[in-house]
Formats: C-alpha cells, structure tokens, sequence
C-alpha cells in the first residue's frame, strides 16, 4: 500500500470546503465536458457557473472509450474530440475562464499519461487545483499513484457503493482534496430518484474518512441535489449539466442556481 497523503490549507479545495464548512453550507460540483459545445462556449460556461454558484468546477479531458460515461457525456466527449479538442486545449481554456473558484482535471489515464512528464505541472500553472483518474483504483500502480501524489495538485479518488470501510479507508488515505463517492454502480447519467442505500454508503464513507464526501452519479434535478447534501458535504453534477450545455450556456447556468438554491436550504 502507498503511504497516505496528509492535507493542507494551501490547496485551494481544501480551503473552499473550510469555507463552507464553517458557514454551514454544502459544495456544489459542476462537470464540464471541454470543447463541448465548443470550446469558447466552455469557457463561457466555465465563468457563468461560476456566477450561479458552483463551488468546483471538474473540467472533463474528451476520450475516446468513456466507460464510466452514460450517453450524454459519452456523445459530448465525442463531439468534442470530432472538433480536435486535446488535453493542451483543455489546459488552455482553464487559462482562459481564469475562474476564482477550484478546478479539477478530470480524466481518464491515457490522456494525462499521453501529456508527458510533466502534465501535472502544466495543468497547475494552467489553473488547476486538483486530478481526478477515473481508471487508476488505488494500489492498480503504486508508481503512477505516487507521481500524482507528488504534485502540487489534490488527487481526488473514487469510491463505488459497494465499498467495503477498509477499503475506503485506503482509498481516502492515498486521496485529497475530497472523496468522490459514487451514488450507485454503473455508468453517469440521470436517475429519476436517488439510491435508498445512499444513507448507509455515506455513513460507511464517514467511518472510513475525515475528508469531504461529495456524492456524484445520477444527480439531475434540485431536490436531488438538496436531498443528497442532506447526507453529505457535497454534490456532484455531471449529465445534466452537459445536457442544458447542449442547449445554452443560460441554461446551464439556470440549473446550477436552482440546485445552489436548493442547497442554500440545508444550510
């Protein structure tokens, strides 16, 4: 097992999730595809989801095999790669919105890997805080993992439902930033309701980890988001906001202050 990490308050993600701890208030993460629908429209949305108060932004690197993607962000990864969207672009575009609040690399590990050896520190100085692999589960490449480590870059991990505590445990301690907790098994996209096991993974998650828990996969509407932050520290969108993407940088824009305002209420 990889040694664990040990947090500070100088990154940017920590400091957010401080901030709204202290103000008894919830993280709303908001999942971009880059280049989708184009890439000034990204940067764009990136700015006005700013402004509707997203609290992270995770900035999605196209790829061309999303397994873990349902259809609507598989389709907005292919759009954007059909217009020659690259990993150098997406840094770019993080240059450009040049948002206040943290941004998150997301991405499979093919592209970083095809970036070179020092991605990660292009990525920081382009404006990221944090990377999320969604291919590299803990202790699959300690030598991988310990590169991400090393880092001036939050390396948040995933953790499924099906999780057991020790796991989880492992999982958090070779992470920072926070832990995304996945709602349910399969792929992202929206659900109509959300998983009654939720409860009893979050507390799971809790027993296992100090860091923030943000839960993400099939969060679509406001009262979702309102009844997950209920349970955890924060909310991760993903689908439906690439889907109103699809239909305007407005309403994206508009999501994202209904599920803020819906959030505020747990406060």
């Amino acid at each position: 097992m990889a040694s664990g990490l040990v947090t500070t308050s100088s990154n940017a993600l920590d400091t957010r999730f401080q901030t709204l701890r202290a103000s008894g208030r919830k993280a709303l993460v908001c999942y971009l595809t880059a280049g989708y629908p184009t890439r000034a429209q990204t940067v764009a949305l990136m700015r006005a989801l700013e402004a509707a108060g997203a609290d992270v932004i995770e900035i999605g690197v196209p790829f061309s095999d999303p397994m873990a993607d349902g259809p609507v962000i598989q389709a907005s990864s292919q759009q954007a790669l059909e217009q020659g969207t690259t990993l150098e672009d997406v840094l770019a575009m993080v240059r450009e919105a040049n948002v206040e609040i943290p941004v998150v690399l997301f991405s499979y590990l093919n592209p970083i890997l095809a970036g070179g050896p020092d991605v990660l520190s292009r990525a920081r100085e382009a404006g990221c805080d944090g990377v999320l692999v969604t291919d590299l589960p803990v202790g699959a490449d300690p030598e991988r993992e310990r590169w991400f480590a090393s880092h001036d870059l939050a390396f948040v991990r995933l953790v499924a439902p099906t999780t057991p505590v020790e796991r989880m445990r492992e999982i958090a301690n070779n992470g920072s930033g926070f832990v995304y907790l996945i709602s349910r098994l399969g792929v992202t996209g929206a659900r109509a309701d959300v998983s009654a096991e939720l409860p009893e993974t979050v507390a799971r998650a809790r027993a296992a980890t100090s860091l923030p828990i943000c839960v993400g996969f099939g969060v679509s509407t406001p009262a979702q988001a309102r009844t997950v932050a209920q349970l955890a520290d924060g909310v991760v969108v993903g689908t439906a906001i690439v889907k109103a993407a699809g239909e305007s940088v407005d309403a994206a824009a508009a999501l994202v202050r209904a599920m803020r305002a819906e959030l505020d209420r747990t406060a």
